[in-house]
């Protein structure tokens, strides 16, 4: 809190009067980020389906992580401390937004969580790996990334056939 003060230019007793500490601080940081990744994620999905909406949540989130990974970095194990908790509202429109995509996979309902616990995976190491610099070699990144992409949309189109390994 004393380096945001300084960085503010406030004394640090100011800060108290808006926010209830470190821990408060970043359960803050973690709304404001769930809310512009959902609306971020939610904005590049409308009207598409299928691989296409997969594509743009894909790029919508990796676009948001790169862009403010410290704020991302916020959300990563921050629980809700309840359904009337605004990281948990926050948290569900990030979900809607993903649920969108799974739609145009025609997935069996025992299979959606896993799912999106499957694309939260993917999509979440990828870009924090590369928040990272945590690929240092030589094969074009965004080629990667479209790879990824390409994977998780043939392993969903499979699992809404029913016929993924399981």
């Amino acid at each position: 809190m004393g380096s945001l003060a300084e960085r503010l230019g406030v004394r640090t007793p100011s800060l108290y009067k808006h926010v209830g500490g470190q821990d408060d601080l970043t359960r803050r940081i973690a709304v404001l980020a769930l809310t512009e990744a959902a609306d971020a994620v939610g904005l590049a999905v409308q009207g598409y389906a299928g691989r296409d909406a997969l594509a743009a949540a894909a790029r919508a989130f990796r676009g948001f992580v790169l862009d403010h990974p410290g704020r991302y970095a916020a959300t990563v194990g921050m629980e809700s401390s309840g359904p009337d908790d605004p990281l948990a509202a926050a948290g569900k429109r990030l979900l809607s937004a993903f649920l969108a995509v799974l739609r145009g996979y025609d997935l069996p309902d025992a299979d959606v969580d896993h799912a999106l616990r499957t694309l939260r995976s993917l999509c979440h190491g990828f870009a924090t790996l590369q928040s990272a610099g945590g690929f240092q070699w030589s094969a074009d990144i965004d080629e990667s990334f479209e790879w990824l992409i390409a994977f998780a949309d043939r392993g969903l189109r499979a699992a809404g056939r029913g016929t993924a390994a399981r």
